[in-house]
Protein backbone atom coordinates (compact mmCIF):
# COMPACT_ATOMS: atom_id res chain seq x y z
CA UNK A 1 0.00 0.00 0.00
CA UNK A 2 1.63 3.56 -1.40
CA UNK A 3 1.82 5.93 1.86
CA UNK A 4 -0.62 9.08 1.46
CA UNK A 5 1.01 12.42 0.13
CA UNK A 6 2.68 14.50 2.87
CA UNK A 7 1.89 18.14 2.99
CA UNK A 8 4.93 20.47 3.25
CA UNK A 9 5.15 23.19 5.68
CA UNK A 10 7.98 26.14 6.71
CA UNK A 11 9.01 25.87 10.06
CA UNK A 12 7.15 29.06 11.06
CA UNK A 13 4.28 27.02 10.24
CA UNK A 14 4.43 24.30 12.57
CA UNK A 15 3.93 26.43 15.92
CA UNK A 16 0.90 24.27 17.06
CA UNK A 17 2.56 21.15 16.33
CA UNK A 18 5.59 19.29 16.63
CA UNK A 19 8.71 18.32 14.72
CA UNK A 20 10.58 15.17 14.82
CA UNK A 21 13.71 14.28 12.36
CA UNK A 22 12.18 16.79 10.00
CA UNK A 23 8.20 15.20 10.01
CA UNK A 24 5.20 17.10 11.55
CA UNK A 25 3.44 15.88 14.01
CA UNK A 26 -0.17 16.95 15.05
CA UNK A 27 -0.59 15.45 18.58
CA UNK A 28 -3.74 17.21 19.49
CA UNK A 29 -5.50 13.67 19.26
CA UNK A 30 -3.15 12.25 21.74
CA UNK A 31 -2.56 14.87 24.06
CA UNK A 32 -4.92 12.76 26.69
CA UNK A 33 -3.09 9.78 25.99
CA UNK A 34 0.31 11.22 26.94
CA UNK A 35 1.53 9.33 29.73
CA UNK A 36 3.22 12.42 30.85
CA UNK A 37 0.01 14.48 30.90
CA UNK A 38 -0.94 17.59 28.64
CA UNK A 39 1.86 19.29 30.44
CA UNK A 40 4.63 17.63 28.58
CA UNK A 41 3.25 18.56 25.52
CA UNK A 42 3.08 22.49 26.23
CA UNK A 43 6.17 22.82 27.41
CA UNK A 44 7.82 25.97 25.40
CA UNK A 45 10.67 23.74 24.08
CA UNK A 46 7.86 21.15 22.89
CA UNK A 47 4.87 22.66 21.32
CA UNK A 48 5.89 24.28 17.85
CA UNK A 49 9.46 23.26 18.11
CA UNK A 50 12.02 20.44 16.66
CA UNK A 51 11.59 18.06 19.70
CA UNK A 52 14.42 15.76 17.79
CA UNK A 53 16.74 15.51 20.50
CA UNK A 54 13.95 15.47 23.49
CA UNK A 55 12.19 13.16 21.92
CA UNK A 56 14.90 10.44 21.30
CA UNK A 57 16.16 10.89 24.90
CA UNK A 58 13.18 9.53 26.11
CA UNK A 59 11.73 6.90 23.16
CA UNK A 60 12.89 4.53 20.47
CA UNK A 61 12.95 5.00 16.69
CA UNK A 62 10.03 2.50 16.43
CA UNK A 63 7.95 4.21 18.92
CA UNK A 64 7.03 6.10 15.40
CA UNK A 65 6.73 3.35 13.43
CA UNK A 66 3.66 2.21 15.33
CA UNK A 67 0.46 2.31 13.24
CA UNK A 68 -1.57 4.47 16.24
CA UNK A 69 1.76 7.34 16.22
CA UNK A 70 2.65 7.08 12.66
CA UNK A 71 -1.31 8.46 11.87
CA UNK A 72 -0.31 11.26 13.24
CA UNK A 73 2.52 12.67 11.27
CA UNK A 74 0.97 15.25 8.83
CA UNK A 75 3.68 16.54 6.91
CA UNK A 76 7.32 16.97 6.38
CA UNK A 77 9.86 20.10 6.69
CA UNK A 78 10.64 21.89 3.74
CA UNK A 79 14.46 21.37 2.39
CA UNK A 80 15.42 18.90 5.31
CA UNK A 81 15.43 15.36 4.91
CA UNK A 82 14.85 12.28 7.91
CA UNK A 83 17.95 11.33 9.16
CA UNK A 84 16.89 8.15 10.73
CA UNK A 85 14.83 5.05 9.83
CA UNK A 86 13.93 2.08 10.79
CA UNK A 87 14.33 -1.48 9.75
CA UNK A 88 15.86 -2.15 6.69
CA UNK A 89 14.64 -5.36 5.04
CA UNK A 90 18.00 -7.50 4.27
CA UNK A 91 20.58 -5.05 5.80
CA UNK A 92 23.06 -5.76 8.07
CA UNK A 93 23.11 -3.48 11.46
CA UNK A 94 25.98 -0.79 11.19
CA UNK A 95 25.61 -0.95 15.03
CA UNK A 96 28.96 -2.28 16.31
CA UNK A 97 28.88 -5.80 17.72
CA UNK A 98 25.35 -6.23 16.61
CA UNK A 99 26.96 -8.54 14.16
CA UNK A 100 28.71 -11.73 14.44
CA UNK A 101 32.41 -10.84 13.40
CA UNK A 102 31.59 -13.46 10.20
CA UNK A 103 29.33 -10.92 8.95
CA UNK A 104 31.43 -7.39 9.21
CA UNK A 105 33.33 -6.37 6.32
CA UNK A 106 36.87 -7.22 5.93
CA UNK A 107 36.75 -10.29 8.64
CA UNK A 108 37.23 -13.65 7.86
CA UNK A 109 36.28 -17.01 9.30
CA UNK A 110 37.67 -20.16 8.83
CA UNK A 111 34.33 -21.85 9.48
CA UNK A 112 31.75 -19.96 6.83
CA UNK A 113 32.03 -20.23 3.10
CA UNK A 114 30.25 -17.80 0.77
CA UNK A 115 28.02 -20.37 0.48
CA UNK A 116 27.00 -19.57 4.28
CA UNK A 117 27.06 -15.62 3.27
CA UNK A 118 24.42 -15.95 0.75
CA UNK A 119 22.56 -18.09 2.35
CA UNK A 120 22.42 -15.42 5.33
CA UNK A 121 21.01 -12.60 3.07
CA UNK A 122 18.44 -14.47 1.38
CA UNK A 123 17.12 -15.67 5.04
CA UNK A 124 17.54 -12.49 6.59
CA UNK A 125 15.36 -10.40 3.39
CA UNK A 126 12.79 -13.28 3.82
CA UNK A 127 12.39 -13.18 7.72
CA UNK A 128 12.07 -9.23 7.17
CA UNK A 129 9.73 -9.62 4.65
CA UNK A 130 7.44 -12.34 5.65
CA UNK A 131 7.94 -13.16 9.38
CA UNK A 132 8.57 -9.88 10.89
CA UNK A 133 5.48 -8.34 9.72
CA UNK A 134 3.13 -11.24 11.18
CA UNK A 135 4.84 -11.85 14.08
CA UNK A 136 3.98 -7.88 15.03
CA UNK A 137 0.17 -8.48 14.45
CA UNK A 138 0.25 -12.45 16.26
CA UNK A 139 1.89 -10.89 19.00
CA UNK A 140 -0.95 -8.47 19.81
CA UNK A 141 -3.92 -10.48 19.13
CA UNK A 142 -1.80 -13.72 20.42
CA UNK A 143 -3.28 -15.86 17.15
CA UNK A 144 -1.01 -18.55 16.00
CA UNK A 145 2.03 -17.60 13.04
CA UNK A 146 -0.29 -16.81 9.76
CA UNK A 147 -0.66 -20.13 7.73
CA UNK A 148 0.23 -18.50 4.70
CA UNK A 149 4.01 -17.53 6.55
CA UNK A 150 3.93 -21.18 7.17
CA UNK A 151 3.32 -22.02 3.65
CA UNK A 152 5.79 -19.81 2.47
CA UNK A 153 8.86 -21.17 5.13
CA UNK A 154 7.48 -24.82 3.00
CA UNK A 155 7.82 -23.33 -0.59
CA UNK A 156 11.56 -22.23 0.55
CA UNK A 157 11.92 -25.63 2.62
CA UNK A 158 12.90 -23.14 5.66
CA UNK A 159 10.78 -25.94 7.71
CA UNK A 160 13.00 -28.82 6.59
CA UNK A 161 16.37 -26.73 7.02
CA UNK A 162 15.78 -26.91 10.73
CA UNK A 163 16.16 -30.07 11.42
CA UNK A 164 19.69 -29.71 10.56
CA UNK A 165 21.72 -31.31 7.67
CA UNK A 166 20.83 -34.96 6.70
CA UNK A 167 18.83 -37.14 4.23
CA UNK A 168 15.56 -35.64 4.56
CA UNK A 169 16.81 -32.73 2.51
CA UNK A 170 17.85 -35.15 -0.20
CA UNK A 171 15.55 -34.02 -3.81
CA UNK A 172 14.93 -30.26 -1.69
CA UNK A 173 14.99 -27.08 -3.27
CA UNK A 174 16.49 -25.02 -0.76
CA UNK A 175 16.02 -21.40 -0.77
CA UNK A 176 15.50 -21.22 -4.65
CA UNK A 177 18.61 -23.37 -5.07
CA UNK A 178 20.82 -21.05 -3.22
CA UNK A 179 22.62 -24.21 -1.86
CA UNK A 180 22.28 -27.94 -2.76
CA UNK A 181 21.14 -30.00 0.30
CA UNK A 182 24.47 -32.58 0.28
CA UNK A 183 26.05 -29.31 1.36
CA UNK A 184 23.72 -27.40 3.76
CA UNK A 185 25.37 -28.27 7.23
CA UNK A 186 25.42 -27.49 10.69
CA UNK A 187 26.13 -23.56 10.10
CA UNK A 188 22.85 -23.49 7.88
CA UNK A 189 21.34 -24.05 9.89
CA UNK A 190 22.73 -21.54 13.09
CA UNK A 191 22.26 -18.83 10.23
CA UNK A 192 18.57 -20.05 10.09
CA UNK A 193 17.88 -19.85 14.15
CA UNK A 194 19.78 -16.57 14.77
CA UNK A 195 18.05 -15.28 11.74
CA UNK A 196 14.85 -16.07 13.43
CA UNK A 197 15.63 -15.40 16.79
CA UNK A 198 15.53 -11.66 15.19
CA UNK A 199 11.79 -11.39 15.40
CA UNK A 200 12.14 -9.66 18.70
CA UNK A 201 8.83 -10.92 19.83
CA UNK A 202 8.44 -12.89 22.70
CA UNK A 203 5.22 -14.62 22.33
CA UNK A 204 5.62 -15.61 18.86
CA UNK A 205 8.69 -16.53 19.31
CA UNK A 206 7.79 -18.20 23.32
CA UNK A 207 11.13 -16.72 24.57
CA UNK A 208 12.95 -19.81 23.49
CA UNK A 209 13.11 -21.33 27.18
CA UNK A 210 14.43 -18.77 28.70
CA UNK A 211 12.93 -19.12 32.65
CA UNK A 212 15.80 -18.10 35.06
CA UNK A 213 15.55 -19.13 38.14
CA UNK A 214 11.75 -19.42 37.48
CA UNK A 215 11.16 -16.02 36.00
CA UNK A 216 10.43 -15.90 32.23
CA UNK A 217 13.07 -13.08 31.09
CA UNK A 218 10.93 -10.21 29.31
CA UNK A 219 13.33 -9.77 26.55
CA UNK A 220 13.19 -6.54 24.29
CA UNK A 221 14.69 -9.59 21.68
CA UNK A 222 13.66 -12.83 21.20
CA UNK A 223 14.39 -16.40 20.12
CA UNK A 224 13.82 -19.00 18.02
CA UNK A 225 10.15 -18.55 16.83
CA UNK A 226 8.17 -21.39 18.59
CA UNK A 227 5.04 -20.78 17.35
CA UNK A 228 6.74 -20.63 14.19
CA UNK A 229 6.40 -24.34 14.10
CA UNK A 230 9.10 -24.08 17.16
CA UNK A 231 7.70 -26.85 18.11
CA UNK A 232 8.56 -28.80 15.21
CA UNK A 233 12.14 -28.52 15.65
CA UNK A 234 12.00 -30.45 19.07
CA UNK A 235 9.27 -33.09 18.36
CA UNK A 236 9.96 -34.16 15.13
CA UNK A 237 13.93 -34.86 15.26
CA UNK A 238 12.85 -38.28 17.37
CA UNK A 239 10.51 -39.23 14.53
CA UNK A 240 13.45 -38.57 11.72
CA UNK A 241 16.27 -40.06 13.60
CA UNK A 242 13.96 -43.03 15.11
CA UNK A 243 10.93 -43.82 13.60
CA UNK A 244 10.27 -46.36 11.30
CA UNK A 245 10.44 -45.64 7.21
CA UNK A 246 6.39 -45.77 7.26
CA UNK A 247 6.17 -43.46 9.55
CA UNK A 248 8.86 -41.36 8.47
CA UNK A 249 7.54 -41.10 5.03
CA UNK A 250 4.23 -40.40 6.11
CA UNK A 251 4.59 -37.51 8.32
CA UNK A 252 7.57 -36.18 7.02
CA UNK A 253 5.76 -34.60 3.95
CA UNK A 254 3.38 -33.74 5.92
CA UNK A 255 5.20 -31.56 8.51
CA UNK A 256 7.54 -30.02 6.37
CA UNK A 257 5.12 -28.92 3.88
CA UNK A 258 3.40 -26.99 7.12
CA UNK A 259 -0.02 -28.82 6.54
CA UNK A 260 0.02 -30.71 9.84
CA UNK A 261 2.07 -29.49 13.41
CA UNK A 262 3.84 -31.51 15.83
CA UNK A 263 5.38 -30.71 19.18
CA UNK A 264 7.53 -32.62 22.30
CA UNK A 265 4.88 -33.72 25.11
CA UNK A 266 7.93 -34.29 28.05
CA UNK A 267 7.41 -32.22 31.07
CA UNK A 268 4.96 -32.48 33.40
CA UNK A 269 3.72 -30.62 36.50
CA UNK A 270 6.43 -32.01 38.32
CA UNK A 271 9.29 -33.39 36.00
CA UNK A 272 10.93 -32.19 33.18
CA UNK A 273 14.45 -32.75 32.57
CA UNK A 274 14.14 -35.54 34.91
CA UNK A 275 12.93 -38.10 32.54
CA UNK A 276 12.90 -41.12 34.69
CA UNK A 277 10.60 -38.64 37.03
CA UNK A 278 7.68 -38.83 34.54
CA UNK A 279 4.71 -40.34 35.41
CA UNK A 280 2.63 -40.93 32.01
CA UNK A 281 2.18 -44.62 31.28
CA UNK A 282 1.83 -46.70 28.21
CA UNK A 283 0.72 -50.21 28.78
CA UNK A 284 0.36 -52.76 26.20
CA UNK A 285 -3.40 -53.67 25.20
CA UNK A 286 -4.07 -57.39 25.60
CA UNK A 287 -3.25 -58.55 21.72
CA UNK A 288 0.05 -56.67 22.21
CA UNK A 289 -0.41 -54.69 18.91
CA UNK A 290 -1.23 -51.56 20.75
CA UNK A 291 -0.18 -48.64 23.47
CA UNK A 292 -2.98 -47.32 26.17
CA UNK A 293 -1.33 -43.87 27.26
CA UNK A 294 -2.54 -42.13 30.10
CA UNK A 295 -1.17 -38.93 31.69
CA UNK A 296 -0.86 -34.89 31.56
CA UNK A 297 1.72 -33.05 30.37
CA UNK A 298 2.39 -29.71 31.23
CA UNK A 299 4.12 -26.50 29.11
CA UNK A 300 3.34 -27.93 25.70
CA UNK A 301 5.03 -25.61 23.16
CA UNK A 302 2.61 -25.44 19.96
CA UNK A 303 0.60 -28.17 21.90
CA UNK A 304 -2.96 -26.46 21.39
CA UNK A 305 -2.81 -26.47 17.56
CA UNK A 306 -0.76 -29.74 16.88
CA UNK A 307 -1.87 -32.87 15.24
CA UNK A 308 1.13 -34.62 16.26
CA UNK A 309 2.95 -35.01 19.92
CA UNK A 310 5.98 -37.17 20.30
CA UNK A 311 5.25 -38.17 24.18
CA UNK A 312 7.73 -39.70 26.90
CA UNK A 313 5.86 -42.59 28.69
CA UNK A 314 6.71 -45.11 31.38
CA UNK A 315 6.54 -48.62 30.29
CA UNK A 316 7.19 -52.14 31.60
CA UNK A 317 10.73 -51.99 30.51
CA UNK A 318 11.71 -48.39 31.58
CA UNK A 319 11.03 -45.09 29.47
CA UNK A 320 10.06 -45.23 25.93
CA UNK A 321 8.93 -42.29 23.52
CA UNK A 322 5.82 -42.72 21.43
CA UNK A 323 4.26 -41.37 18.09
CA UNK A 324 0.80 -39.65 19.07
CA UNK A 325 -1.77 -38.06 16.77
CA UNK A 326 -4.60 -36.44 17.73
CA UNK A 327 -7.95 -38.16 18.22
CA UNK A 328 -10.08 -39.83 20.83
CA UNK A 329 -8.47 -39.59 24.45
CA UNK A 330 -6.05 -36.62 23.48
CA UNK A 331 -7.23 -33.17 25.12
CA UNK A 332 -5.68 -30.15 25.00
CA UNK A 333 -6.03 -26.55 26.84
CA UNK A 334 -3.77 -23.44 26.34
CA UNK A 335 -1.94 -21.81 29.04
CA UNK A 336 -2.05 -18.52 30.11
CA UNK A 337 1.24 -17.27 30.06
CA UNK A 338 3.26 -14.03 31.18
CA UNK A 339 3.53 -13.11 27.07
CA UNK A 340 1.70 -13.64 24.29
CA UNK A 341 -0.43 -17.02 23.56
CA UNK A 342 0.52 -17.20 20.20
CA UNK A 343 3.20 -20.43 20.89
CA UNK A 344 0.04 -22.17 21.81
CA UNK A 345 1.43 -23.28 25.15
CA UNK A 346 -0.43 -26.04 26.61
CA UNK A 347 -1.91 -28.49 29.19
CA UNK A 348 -2.10 -31.82 27.81
CA UNK A 349 -4.81 -35.06 28.78
CA UNK A 350 -3.81 -38.53 27.24
CA UNK A 351 -7.02 -41.01 28.79
CA UNK A 352 -6.78 -44.32 27.84
CA UNK A 353 -5.06 -43.28 23.95
CA UNK A 354 -5.11 -46.20 21.99
CA UNK A 355 -1.62 -45.89 19.51
CA UNK A 356 -0.48 -48.32 17.31
CA UNK A 357 2.73 -50.23 18.55
CA UNK A 358 4.61 -49.15 15.14
CA UNK A 359 4.65 -46.13 16.33
CA UNK A 360 7.59 -46.35 18.81
CA UNK A 361 10.33 -44.28 18.50
CA UNK A 362 13.72 -46.38 18.96
CA UNK A 363 13.67 -49.56 21.36
CA UNK A 364 11.31 -50.40 23.64
CA UNK A 365 12.81 -49.31 27.23
CA UNK A 366 15.74 -47.43 25.31
CA UNK A 367 13.79 -43.79 25.72
CA UNK A 368 16.11 -42.27 27.50
CA UNK A 369 18.49 -42.14 24.79
CA UNK A 370 16.09 -41.24 22.00
CA UNK A 371 15.22 -38.05 24.44
CA UNK A 372 18.79 -37.38 25.62
CA UNK A 373 19.91 -37.16 21.93
CA UNK A 374 17.25 -35.21 21.15
CA UNK A 375 17.93 -32.59 24.12
CA UNK A 376 21.93 -32.01 22.45
CA UNK A 377 20.08 -30.44 19.39
CA UNK A 378 17.24 -28.55 20.97
CA UNK A 379 20.31 -27.12 23.34
CA UNK A 380 21.92 -26.21 20.03
CA UNK A 381 19.69 -24.24 18.77
CA UNK A 382 19.06 -22.59 22.16
CA UNK A 383 22.19 -21.33 22.14
CA UNK A 384 22.26 -20.15 18.69
CA UNK A 385 18.83 -17.85 19.62
CA UNK A 386 20.55 -16.79 22.82
CA UNK A 387 24.00 -15.73 21.11
CA UNK A 388 21.78 -13.54 18.50
CA UNK A 389 19.48 -12.61 21.67
CA UNK A 390 22.65 -11.13 23.60
CA UNK A 391 23.43 -9.21 20.02
CA UNK A 392 19.77 -7.36 20.11
CA UNK A 393 20.68 -6.60 23.71
CA UNK A 394 23.40 -5.06 22.83
CA UNK A 395 22.56 -3.17 19.45
CA UNK A 396 19.28 -1.42 21.95
CA UNK A 397 21.92 -0.63 24.50
CA UNK A 398 24.31 0.99 22.09
CA UNK A 399 21.84 2.83 20.38
CA UNK A 400 20.07 4.15 23.67
CA UNK A 401 23.65 5.14 25.20
CA UNK A 402 23.98 7.74 21.71
CA UNK A 403 20.82 9.07 22.33
CA UNK A 404 20.49 9.17 25.43
CA UNK A 405 21.80 12.64 27.16
CA UNK A 406 22.63 13.24 30.40
CA UNK A 407 24.38 16.17 32.48
CA UNK A 408 24.73 17.78 29.40
CA UNK A 409 26.61 14.81 27.55
CA UNK A 410 26.00 11.15 26.20
CA UNK A 411 24.97 8.18 28.25
CA UNK A 412 28.27 6.56 26.92
CA UNK A 413 30.72 9.48 28.31
CA UNK A 414 29.78 7.91 31.81
CA UNK A 415 32.67 5.24 32.58
CA UNK A 416 30.08 3.08 34.56
CA UNK A 417 27.97 2.74 31.64
CA UNK A 418 31.26 1.97 28.92
CA UNK A 419 32.45 -0.95 31.80
CA UNK A 420 29.04 -2.44 31.29
CA UNK A 421 29.19 -2.38 27.68
CA UNK A 422 32.32 -3.85 27.73
CA UNK A 423 30.89 -7.27 30.11
CA UNK A 424 28.35 -7.72 28.26
CA UNK A 425 30.11 -7.27 24.89
CA UNK A 426 32.65 -9.60 25.61
CA UNK A 427 30.45 -12.20 26.81
CA UNK A 428 28.77 -12.00 23.51
CA UNK A 429 31.57 -12.87 21.33
CA UNK A 430 32.65 -15.34 23.80
CA UNK A 431 29.71 -17.45 23.47
CA UNK A 432 29.51 -16.80 20.03
CA UNK A 433 33.08 -18.63 19.32
CA UNK A 434 31.73 -21.29 21.89
CA UNK A 435 29.20 -22.02 19.89
CA UNK A 436 30.82 -21.89 16.22
CA UNK A 437 33.29 -24.24 17.91
CA UNK A 438 30.41 -26.91 18.73
CA UNK A 439 28.83 -26.85 15.40
CA UNK A 440 32.31 -27.51 13.58
CA UNK A 441 31.95 -30.50 15.83
CA UNK A 442 28.46 -31.58 14.75
CA UNK A 443 29.61 -30.81 11.05
CA UNK A 444 32.76 -33.58 11.47
CA UNK A 445 30.62 -36.09 13.76
CA UNK A 446 28.08 -38.27 13.67
CA UNK A 447 24.44 -38.05 15.04
CA UNK A 448 25.56 -40.72 17.77
CA UNK A 449 29.09 -39.01 18.39
CA UNK A 450 27.28 -36.13 19.01
CA UNK A 451 24.76 -37.42 21.34
CA UNK A 452 27.96 -39.59 23.40
CA UNK A 453 30.98 -37.09 22.76
CA UNK A 454 28.81 -33.05 22.97
CA UNK A 455 25.95 -33.60 25.68
CA UNK A 456 28.82 -32.28 28.48
CA UNK A 457 29.70 -29.35 26.38
CA UNK A 458 26.19 -28.70 25.23
CA UNK A 459 24.87 -28.98 28.85
CA UNK A 460 26.01 -25.80 29.90
CA UNK A 461 23.48 -24.35 27.42
CA UNK A 462 21.79 -23.44 30.41
CA UNK A 463 23.72 -20.82 31.70
CA UNK A 464 23.64 -19.17 28.31
CA UNK A 465 19.86 -17.77 29.81
CA UNK A 466 21.84 -16.69 32.63
CA UNK A 467 24.41 -14.92 30.58
CA UNK A 468 21.61 -13.35 28.58
CA UNK A 469 19.68 -12.40 32.34
CA UNK A 470 23.08 -10.69 33.33
CA UNK A 471 22.89 -8.95 29.87
CA UNK A 472 19.07 -7.87 30.41
CA UNK A 473 19.88 -6.72 34.39
CA UNK A 474 22.95 -4.30 32.96
CA UNK A 475 20.44 -3.07 30.02
CA UNK A 476 17.93 -2.02 32.94
CA UNK A 477 20.83 -0.15 34.37
CA UNK A 478 21.82 1.70 30.90
CA UNK A 479 18.04 2.47 30.14
CA UNK A 480 18.10 3.75 34.10
CA UNK A 481 15.78 1.11 35.61
CA UNK A 482 13.12 1.52 33.08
Amino acid sequence: MSSPQLKVFTRDEVAKWIIIDAKVYDVTRFKALHPGGLAVLLEEDVAGCDTTEAFFGLHRYEVLEKPQFKRLQIGTIEGETSQLHGRVVGALSLVPYAEPTWLSPSYHSPYYTESHRTFQKAIREFCDEYIYPDALVREEDGKRPTQSVIDKMAETNINAMRMGPGKHLKGLVLMGGIVKPEEFDYFHELIITQELARTCLRGYADGEWYAVLGVRIMLTSSCVTQGLVGGMVIGLPPVLNFGSDELKARILPEVFSGKKFICLAISEAHAGSDVMGLRTTAVKSDDGKHWIINGTKKWITNGTFADYFTVGCKTEDGFTVIFVERGPGVETKPIKTSYSSSAGTAYITFDNVKVPIENTLGEEGAGLFVILSNFNHERFVMCCASARSQRIIIEEALHWVNQRKVFGKPLHSQAVIRSKLAAMISRAESCQAWLENIAHQMCNMSYKQQSRLLAGITAPSHLMPFLEARKMYSLTWVFGKR
